[in-house]
C-alpha cells in the first residue's frame, strides 16, 4: 500500500488483501431539520479491514465518531447500510442489534466506564457474567497479563490510575474475543506515558491477539499508531495513509485548517 497525500474523490480503495471487518455503503445521518439540518455523514462508504489497527480522523465536525457510531451500532443511519461481517445492522430490531453489540463488538470509550463497585477483574468479565457465558481461562490470562496488571485485579476503579482504569475498559472490550473493537478517543482523559501504554497495547492486541481495532482520535501521535488512518471533512471520507507516522498524519491535517476550527 501507498501513501496518499492529496484527497481522493469517490470511495477510497481497500487495502489490497484484507476482507473488511465492518463496512459502510453510502450512509448518511443528519440532525435537525430547515436551517438547523447538519448532514454529520454525506454518502460515506468504507471497508474496515479485519486484523488491522485503523485511526479515523478529522476536524471537529468532520463527522469521524458519527462514523464510528453508526457503524458499532450505538447509532442508526437515515439512509445507506452497516455491516458487522456479514449482518446489515440496519435490518435489525433492537433486541438483535443489542445481542450483536454485546456479543461481536468491543467498546472503549474516553471516560473508562468502569463499574466502581466491582473489582479490576470483575469489570474485565462484566460482558460474559451479562451474557450469561464463562470466560475461557487461558484468554482470560492472556489478557489480564496483555495489559500487566495481574497485582491489580482485586482493586476497584478508585483505587486504580486513570490509565491502569483505561486498560481494564481495553481488557473488558477484549475479553469476549469480538470481531470488532471500537475507541474512542481512549486516550482523551491520559497523560502522555499512559496514553502510550494503551496504545500500544491496542496495536499489541492486533498484531499479536489477531484483533480488529478502529479508533477515532483527534492526535496525530495517537494515529502514527495505527496500520491505515482515514480522513474525514464535512461528513466525508477524503483521503486516507497507510504506514502513518504522526508528522505526515499532522501535516496532512494541516490541509483540513479553518481559522477557529480544532482537531477534537
Amino acid at each position: 500500500m501507498t501513501d496518499i497525500s492529496s484527497p481522493v474523490t469517490g470511495d477510497p480503495p481497500a487495502p489490497v488483501g484484507a476482507a473488511p471487518a465492518a463496512r459502510a455503503d453510502r450512509i448518511v445521518k443528519e440532525y435537525g431539520r430547515g436551517d438547523a439540518k447538519v448532514v454529520a455523514l454525506n454518502e460515506v462508504s468504507v471497508e474496515l479491514p479485519a486484523g488491522r489497527f485503523t485511526a479515523i480522523m478529522g476536524p471537529s465536525g468532520s463527522g469521524k465518531s458519527t462514523l464510528m457510531h453508526c457503524m458499532a451500532g450505538l447509532d442508526s443511519v437515515d439512509s445507506g447500510r452497516v455491516f458487522v461481517g456479514d449482518v446489515d445492522l440496519t435490518r435489525l430490531d433492537d433486541k438483535r442489534l443489542t445481542r450483536l453489540r454485546r456479543d461481536r463488538i468491543g467498546f472503549i470509550f474516553q471516560a473508562f466506564n468502569l463499574v466502581p463497585t466491582l473489582t479490576a477483574l470483575e469489570n474485565i468479565t462484566l460482558p460474559l457474567d451479562i451474557a450469561g457465558r464463562r470466560p475461557d481461562q487461558a484468554w482470560l490470562d492472556t489478557v489480564v497479563d496483555s495489559i500487566g496488571l495481574r497485582e491489580r485485579l482485586s482493586h476497584r476503579p478508585s483505587e486504580l490510575s486513570g490509565g491502569q482504569q483505561q486498560r481494564v475498559a481495553c481488557a473488558r472490550a477484549l475479553v469476549s474475543r469480538p470481531e470488532i473493537i471500537f475507541a474512542d478517543e481512549p486516550t482523551g482523559n491520559l497523560d502522555s506515558r499512559s496514553g502510550a501504554e494503551v496504545l500500544a497495547f491496542l496495536r499489541n492486541a492486533v498484531r499479536e491477539m489477531g484483533q480488529t481495532v478502529v479508533m477515532v482520535t483527534h492526535d496525530p501521535v495517537a494515529a502514527a499508531y495505527a496500520d491505515l488512518v482515514l480522513f474525514l471533512a464535512d461528513g466525508r471520507l477524503v483521503d486516507q495513509m497507510a504506514d502513518p507516522t504522526a508528522e505526515k498524519v499532522l501535516e496532512r491535517m494541516k490541509g483540513f485548517e479553518l481559522p477557529g476550527v480544532g482537531y477534537r
